[in-house]
């Protein structure tokens, strides 16, 4: 690439980035996500699947008293005296009342809530996190996620454009574009604004771009790499033969 060229691409990125960018989101696709409290969200209602692991307190049976069983790919969980379970698409408390029912056949159940299951780890959901974060990736999900939270586990680095986060919503309609708008991480922070610290559900993705200025380091390192590698020192190294200086 010309010296020329390389300064108009340095000079243009910017620009693109201030003016169009990576970014399409609209304010009004807010609008589509629910917040914290305008939903229940309680882990009791999340839809276990494999393959999640779930564990059963239940003082009554020693032995089952906080055994863990991990779904199986047919969806069930198995249990030496009261055979299998189907419990693949039902709530952590729907698997309690038919633990429930199975075991008082066989077994005197005391206390308030004699059997209750529940998640020891999600592992069958997942949202996103992209972008300039120490932990991108496919992370966990509970049901009781929030920008904020997974922002945090995230943990922004120090070329993040925390003003401009991306909060995106899949469409799996070919036709329908994704929901995306946008988060200013440190309004958020600095000011307590949780007006769009909303709930995320499985499969959102969240975006940390970079700034401008680490983006125009990021164009500059690609443009100058070849170039470095063109003029490094190359040693080269004589072997076999009888000849020599």
């Amino acid at each position: 690439m010309k010296f020329q060229e390389m300064i108009i691409s340095v000079i243009l990125v910017p620009c693109l980035i201030l003016t169009t960018g990576c970014f399409s989101s609209n304010p009004e696709d807010i609008n589509a996500f629910l917040m914290p409290d305008q939903a229940e969200i309680a882990a009791q209602n999340y839809l276990l699947r494999p393959p999640d692991r779930i564990v059963i307190h239940c003082t009554s049976i020693p032995e089952l008293h906080e055994q863990e069983q991990a779904i199986r790919p047919d969806g069930k969980i198995a249990f030496q005296d009261i055979g299998e379970l189907k419990v693949a698409g039902k709530t952590p408390n729907e698997v309690s009342g038919i633990l429930k029912d199975r075991l008082s056949k066989l077994y005197k159940l005391t206390g308030d809530i004699p059997v209750d299951v529940r998640v020891a780890e999600y592992r069958s959901a997942a949202y996103y996190v992209f972008g300039e974060v120490n932990f991108p990736g496919a992370k966990p999900f509970t049901g009781r996620d929030t920008v904020l939270s997974a922002i945090s586990k995230s943990r922004p680095t120090g070329s993040s454009w925390s003003e401009r986060v991306q909060i995106i919503r899949p469409s799996s309609d070919p036709e329908e574009r994704p929901k995306i708008f946008e988060v200013n991480l440190n309004r958020m922070l600095a000011h307590g604004d949780t007006s769009k610290n909303v709930l995320l559900q499985e499969g959102d993705m969240i975006y940390v771009p970079p700034t401008i200025l680490a983006a125009s380091a990021e164009v500059i390192e690609e443009i100058v790499r070849p170039v470095g590698r063109a003029f490094a020192p190359v040693n080269i190294t004589q072997t076999g033969g009888d000849g020599g200086f």
